[in-house]
This record gives C-alpha cells, sequence and structure tokens, in this order.
C-alpha cells in the first residue's frame, strides 16, 4: 500500500485510508458509540496508535530502511477519529531535497509530520526524525504540567517516578499477522523474514507501542471509574528495529500526572530492551487522559 504516496509542494503525501473501530464491540470503552457520546465525542473512536502506521511508509520513502533503525515518529493527537472515516498521513520533506534525491543518506534530520481528514481537520500533530537532531521531537518540546496531589481524582492513586511493572515480550509472526488487520499501511517488512533486510520481520509502529504500554491493564473505565483515551504517543527506534521472534523487556515509570478542564492525565516513558543483552532497543513517551465527565468522581 506504498503506490499512492504522492510527492509534491516539499511534503510527502499518503493515500487515503479508512480504517475500521476494531474495539467498537467493547462497550466499556471509548471505543463504544455509547460510552463516546455520553462524553461528548462523535462516536466509538480509533486509536491514535492506529494511525501511527500511516507515516512508516512514508518516513521509509524519505529516510529509506534506516528510519527502523534509527528513526522516531512523535504525534499529539488533535481530533478523535470514528469507524472508516477516511484520512491521510503528510510529511515535509527536509529543505532543499527533491524526489529525485530520497531516500536521503544523512544522521540527524527532523521534519513535521500530520494527519488529516479530508476536510482539512488535523487528528494528529507532531515530528518525524531520524537519528538525533538538535532540536527536540514534538513531544519532547511539550511542556509537561503536574497538578498538585490534592486536585486529583480519578489519578490519585498515581504518583510521579512510580516505576511500572515490566514484562517480558516475545512477538511471533503468527501474533503479528493476526494484528496486522487493525493496520492500514502493511509493509512486506511486517510480514516475514524472507521480505525484510534485517534478520527477521519487524514490529510495526502499532506492535511497538503495545509492547511499551506497561500498566494498561490498570488504566480501564472499570478501576479508574472513568472514561480513558489517548493523548499522544512517541515512538524512537535507537537500535531498532525490533523482530519478531526475539525476546524483549519492556520498562517504564510515570513522568506527569494532572489535570485540565475536562479530563485528568498521566505520562508515562517506557523502553524495550533486549531480554539477552539488555541493549535498548526502543523508547516511548505515551499520553493518556481519562474524561472526568461521566466519571462518579466529578458528579457534581
Amino acid at each position: 500500500m506504498t503506490d499512492d504516496i504522492e510527492i509534491r509542494d516539499g511534503k510527502v503525501f499518503g493515500g487515503w485510508r479508512a480504517p475500521e473501530n476494531v474495539y467498537k464491540s467493547n462497550t466499556t470503552s471509548i471505543h463504544d458509540d455509547s460510552v463516546a457520546q455520553k462524553v461528548g465525542m462523535r462516536g466509538g473512536t480509533i486509536q491514535g496508535t492506529i494511525h501511527l502506521s500511516m507515516f512508516a511508509p512514508l518516513s521509509h520513502k524519505i529516510f529509506g530502511d534506516r528510519w527502523f533503525e534509527k528513526g522516531t515518529v512523535s504525534m499529539y493527537y488533535t481530533f478523535a477519529t470514528i469507524d472508516k472515516e477516511e484520512v491521510r498521513a503528510i510529511v515535509e520533506l527536509p529543505p532543499d531535497t527533491t524526489e529525485e534525491m530520497l531516500p536521503i543518506a544523512t544522521n540527524d534530520v527532523q521534519v513535521k509530520a500530520w494527519a488529516e481528514l479530508k476536510n482539512g481537520q488535523q487528528i494528529m500533530t507532531g515530528t518525524v526524525s531520524i537519528g538525533s537532531p538538535e532540536e527536540p521531537s514534538y513531544l519532547h518540546a511539550t511542556e509537561l504540567k503536574n497538578s498538585n496531589p490534592e486536585d486529583l481524582r480519578i489519578l490519585a492513586k498515581l504518583k510521579v517516578g512510580d516505576e511500572l511493572s515490566s514484562k517480558e515480550i516475545l512477538l511471533t509472526q503468527e501474533d503479528s499477522n493476526r494484528g496486522l488487520s487493525r493496520i492500514t499501511d502493511q509493509l512486506e517488512f511486517y510480514k516475514g523474514k524472507d521480505k525484510s533486510p534485517w534478520r527477521n520481520a519487524i514490529f510495526y509502529p502499532t506492535a511497538m507501542y503495545e509492547a511499551m504500554a506497561l500498566g494498561s491493564e490498570r488504566r480501564d473505565t472499570e478501576d479508574f471509574k472513568a472514561v480513558p483515551f489517548f493523548g499522544a504517543t512517541e515512538l524512537r527506534n535507537l537500535n531498532g528495529p525490533a523482530l519478531i521472534g526475539v525476546p524483549y523487556i519492556a520498562k517504564g515509570k510515570y513522568i506527569c500526572i494532572g489535570a485540565s478542564k475536562k479530563t485528568e492525565y498521566v505520562w508515562f516513558d517506557s523502553t524495550l530492551e533486549e531480554k539477552e543483552t539488555g541493549k535498548i532497543i526502543a523508547t516511548m513517551r505515551h499520553l493518556d487522559r481519562f474524561m472526568k465527565a461521566g466519571s462518579p468522581f466529578y458528579e457534581e
């Protein structure tokens, strides 16, 4: 699904995609129409991490295979999409770069990136980079504001600095193939070692999120008595790519906990390490939000 990439006006445009809300049957989540509408959404929402898959072919077009080894996508989710709503990803080209020059062999470059609906509404905004640019990624440039503990109700039990329970990850090709049905851009690199320039198939972006999403089983509606949804995600390959069939350990901790007018929120950082060597393969920064609307902690 990379033959519809278009390059013009200094930008790389992905084709239009219409992802399905595969979690719409989860009647206690923001992905369910009735739950979402009760807290002010248009309908059951699609995970922002599903849309991250759209940036992989565009980043590969610009930076080549090395993006999966040393590349980053950093996105703040700005507008929730619903079932089969058409979206596309857009990435700016580095200055003075033409299509004929791609992929560019450079170590440290960062460019703006975003995704939009057909009416021009941005659904996420951020950066895509390779290597270690001097400027911070979009999410690392975002100010994180903690609230006073006494101002928290939904997240009152969490504390900045608390470590999340680590977990061992071993993604099989069979499991990966099942997960691929959820995303719209299924690169050959994800499908088997004979299709990959590395020694095995690699994790797709959504699978990378899931590998490092520590504590997600504790951040559900039942436990927190509030409807959670994703606010932002950054995936950074340091010694990537993460490979199918290789055991990893995911570790993480809370870095910011606060409240806004409509939500309480928690940021956490996590890492994906090779179990055998301890080498850090990738890192993630992620934001979860919890709606005050509908929560018994905010009945007034």
